[in-house]
């Protein structure tokens, strides 16, 4: 497989305030496949996850995340849908090979890979990804961000 990337991988999420994490998560899912289908968690969706902060509205979320890709020449391998639910088009789309998952949601992945091979699917190709560390060796994340413990970068705040 060296060398060769597959035709499809999906990756979802709630990006919310895009960080350091969502832009390597990205920027891995465009190394590995031709083409990244991602996910963004609608309002009601990401509301049912119940995040111990306010997050923005869906619309801006996908305006962050399409910025991002369009700034990266990334955009037209893309293509993006609001995720109502832990699956999305991953557990039934035959042409989808692979999803990238942080090692936080590695036991999805394997999950709809359970749900694929029930239905008579091929598995997915799961590549995990390792969270990205801030200056202070932990995980950044959205929460982290709003909290003002650390910025987008990671770098510690105050």
């Amino acid at each position: 497989m060296a060398g060769q990337r597959l035709k499809t991988v999906t990756v979802a999420g709630t990006f919310d305030v895009m960080h350091k994490g969502h832009w390597f998560l990205l920027d891995e899912a465009f190394l590995i496949a031709d083409r990244v289908v991602i996910g963004i968690t609608t309002d009601r969706f990401a509301t049912e996850m119940k995040k111990p902060h306010d997050i923005d509205p869906y619309k801006v979320r996908l305006n962050d995340v399409r910025e991002y890709l369009k700034g990266k020449g990334l955009l037209g391998r893309a293509s993006v849908f609001p995720l109502d639910d832990p699956y999305g088009p991953s557990t039934n789309d035959g042409g989808i090979e692979g999803i990238l998952v942080s090692e936080e949601t590695e036991a999805r992945a394997e999950e709809i890979n359970q749900i694929r091979v029930k239905k008579g699917e091929k598995p997915l190709l799961i590549f995990v990804m390792k969270m990205v560390l801030a200056d202070d060796g932990k995980p950044i994340s959205s929460t982290r961000v709003r909290r003002q413990e650390v910025d987008r970068y990671g770098h510690l705040v105050g």
